[in-house]
């Protein structure tokens, strides 16, 4: 492992703008890079006051010791953690959570994503590519503005298409629009990877039911501690409780109760708008760094 000059635990090493509001970071981070796979996530606490977030694994270098997160300014945590500078220490990571993808060779695999999460299918899309799958990635973003990681998509992927809410890139449309496309045209996978929204993997799993095809879908339920013990990251899967932070974040799509995992996202929306209020108001700034 390559020591690198000035950082400590946790230390923000490069920082880039992907999209409006969407930033990348690599943070130094030995263990977790060592130790991490394709579908694991970090639980971030930005200072000693912050909440603890899940964030997705995008990329590591276990020589180097950093790994990579992509996010978007939408509440008071990832909005302080844009605002953190390079060289500076977050209060504290841990990880890798989760249960790693399921890599083996199945054939065909289409993975699926849509929005920030873009970032988070890269690597999963890049482990099925080194077992020997032909991979067919389907992007999407609300517009061509927004659509990040399509060079590292393309780079891991055999067939790569996109779509965009408003048509200005790609297949206008959702991204279950773009895999009823594909699968209407003749291809039918042997597994669907999907990640991104709830409503928009909610939809990609009813095209697989219809198709006769597996899916699985990496949730994004909330999280309090990351290690099975708050109960807050519980889903239904099969009519069973599940805790996605444990046992997942991937579990199979056609069994999710996608309808109380969207009522589950909505429990804190009233306490998350009052904070994001009080922290606009208090000087907070969305999208800047500081200067």
């Amino acid at each position: 492992m390559i020591k690198i000059y000035g950082a400590t635990r946790y230390t923000v090493l490069r920082k880039r703008i992907l999209a409006p509001k969407i930033k990348e970071i690599d943070i130094y981070s030995p263990r977790i890079a060592k130790a991490a796979r394709a579908g694991q996530f970090v639980m971030v606490m930005v200072d000693k006051e912050s909440e603890r977030i899940p964030l997705t694994i995008v990329d590591w270098d276990r020589e180097d010791g950093w790994i990579r997160v992509v996010f978007q300014e939408v509440g008071v945590s990832t909005i302080k953690l844009g605002l953190v500078d390079i060289g500076e220490d977050l209060y504290h990571v841990s990880g890798p959570h989760g249960v790693p993808t399921h890599i083996s060779r199945f054939g065909t695999v289409a993975v699926v994503g849509g929005g920030v999460a873009v970032a988070a299918l890269y690597p999963v899309a890049r482990a099925f590519k080194e077992a020997g799958n032909r991979v067919v990635a389907i992007i999407g973003a609300r517009s061509s503005n927004l659509l990040i990681y399509e060079d590292e998509v393309r780079s891991v992927c055999d067939e790569l298409y996109i779509s965009t809410d408003d048509g200005s890139r790609g297949i206008r449309g959702y991204v279950s629009s773009a895999l009823e496309k594909i699968f209407s045209e003749g291809l039918k996978p042997d597994l669907v990877w999907i990640v991104g929204p709830v409503a928009m993997m909610k939809m990609c799993s009813s095209v697989a039911r219809r198709y006769g095809v597996r899916a699985v879908a990496s949730l994004n339920p909330i999280m309090v501690c990351g290690i099975g013990m708050c109960g807050a990251c519980r889903v239904r899967v099969y009519g069973k409780t599940r805790f996605a932070c444990l046992e997942g974040p991937e579990f199979d799509a056609l069994g999710v109760d996608w309808n109380e995992l969207e009522l589950r996202l909505q429990m804190y929306r009233d306490e998350e708008n009052i904070s994001l209020r009080r922290f606009l108001e208090s000087g907070g700034c969305i999208g800047q760094d500081k200067t």
